[in-house]
């Protein structure tokens, strides 16, 4: 049996081999049925939120299966920078993940530890019981684990900008990935993605992701600005979600039947 787990391997595999910047779309409503959806939409990679969303441990497994068969990456963010959690998440076969909230270079830290086995991290060992391991039947799963996952920790405060140099040099952290929404808050301007603080701060992180050699994502819903963040450098931009694709379209289309459309939902994500 191939070493690798899933059939196109990690984020990071993905990014290394692309000649473009990877557009990706959240899978937020815990069906496996929308993600298999979304998969096979044409995306590069899927990001399965389980911080914002309903999603669980057997929902993310679900779609992990019901994804596999297409040539998509998926992504998973957990609720918390939580070694058990990281764990559980690792054992069901996820090989890629953005770690939310990572503020300075001591959680960057924290969230590679989870990722690796002893004596280098803490991640519990139980492969016998896990789908990552196939049960046992990848040889070598123990030992070569590291290489097949893909850490990512995401910059989405005031502070972690200002650590951004030392996040991005932590060992074992592949890349960052940066939210606006979260940032944007942090530094007074909530709900204001394109204040100019604030794409000064992501084009700042972008920069000193790619000054380390480390791979820079970012959230981009507005196609203006998803572009832009890729001609900056972003290497991976999450450019849409299954429940904002669903929401907008259901609103326009009851609004072509309606004399009292309803007025323009925020762009806020």
């Amino acid at each position: 049996m191939s070493f690798r787990v899933e059939p196109d391997s990690s984020l990071k595999d993905a990014l290394k081999d692309a000649d473009h910047s990877l557009a990706g779309v959240w899978v937020c409503s815990a069906s496996p049925l929308i993600a298999e959806i979304c998969a096979g939409a044409g995306f590069d990679w899927l990001f399965i939120d389980a911080e914002h969303s309903p999603n669980d441990l057997q929902n993310v497994l679900a779609q992990l299966q019901a994804v596999r068969s297409y040539p998509v990456v998926p992504v998973v963010r957990p609720a918390v920078n939580d070694p058990v959690l990281i764990k559980q998440y690792l054992d069901l076969g996820v090989q890629s993940l953005i770690i939310p909230m990572v503020n300075d270079a001591q959680q960057a830290a924290a969230a590679v530890a989870a990722c690796q086995y002893p004596p280098k991290g803490v991640r519990g060992v139980g492969s016998a019981l896990a789908r990552s391991a196939r049960w046992n039947r990848i040889p070598e799963y123990l030992t070569r684990a590291d290489e097949t996952i893909t850490i990512m920790v995401q910059i989405e405060a005031d502070e972690a900008v200002r650590n951004v140099e030392e996040i991005v040099a932590t060992p074992g952290v592949d890349g960052i990935f940066i939210g606006p929404s979260d940032l944007a808050a942090s530094m007074g301007v909530i709900g204001q993605q394109s204040h100019p603080d604030v794409v000064a701060a992501v084009l700042k992180s972008i920069n000193a992701a790619k000054a380390a050699g480390k791979y820079a994502g970012v959230n981009a819903f507005d196609q203006k600005s998803a572009r832009e963040y890729m001609d900056a450098g972003a290497d991976y931009v999450g450019v849409g979600a299954d429940v904002a694709l669903l929401a907008r379209a259901t609103e326009a289309l009851a609004a072509s039947f309606s004399s009292e459309a309803q007025s323009k939902a925020p762009q806020s994500y």
